[in-house]
């Protein structure tokens, strides 16, 4: 999806947008490739996946009260983008 298109549908501030997506970028979570004058991002999924998988196994320590949300999270984006 191209940075404007992005920036619309979050309601966010180009500049804004575009440090956000710098950044995630940067962690391999995007990636992007320009297209004349655009610069289309896309979703790293398999990357998105194992930073969920992280945060539960590492980070949440088993706790399902905190896992619950990203277990969620993560059904959805199997679902959608498996």
């Amino acid at each position: 999806m191209a940075a404007g298109e992005i920036a619309r549908a979050t309601g966010s501030l180009p500049n804004t947008l575009s440090a956000n997506l710098n950044l995630l970028a940067g962690a391999g979570l995007v990636s992007s490739r320009r297209e004349g004058r655009s610069i289309i991002y896309a979703a790293a999924y398999d990357r998105m996946r194992e930073l969920l998988a992280f945060l539960m196994e590492d980070c949440c320590g088993g706790n399902a009260e905190i896992c619950a949300p990203l277990a969620a999270i993560a059904e959805r984006a199997a679902a959608c983008c498996g």
